[in-house]
């Protein structure tokens, strides 16, 4: 039989496994948000777009945010595409909450 503590560790892990399920695909979203307005920048549209942003999707898994950024600026200086270190990041916590929000929604 379990105890009443073990029932609420049994909770919190599963809430905190919940979580941080939510969180990754949240912060997938995002990233392929910003990667598609990268790729609008650098002239990319339609599936040549699509399959940028989901190949730098795959490409950061498990990324730090700052390492997202710099992979971002890269490509995008690559691209001849000039963004200020404050309008992506601007672009990335927008991103990021629509992300969530939309996440928490069940969309």
């Amino acid at each position: 039989m379990s105890s009443a503590f073990e029932d609420r560790e049994n909770t919190f892990e599963k809430k905190f496994a919940n979580d941080e399920a939510l969180r990754f695909r949240a912060v997938a979203r995002r990233n392929k948000v910003v990667a598609l307005w990268v790729a609008d920048m650098k002239g990319l549209s339609g599936e040549a777009a699509e399959k940028y942003a989901d190949d730098f999707v795959s490409a950061q898994v498990g990324a730090a945010d700052n390492d997202v950024a710099a992979a971002l600026k890269q490509d995008a200086a690559r691209g001849d595409v000039d963004i200020s270190d404050h309008r992506l990041r601007a672009k990335m916590d927008e991103a990021m909450i629509e992300a969530a929000a939309s996440i928490k929604a069940g969309k």
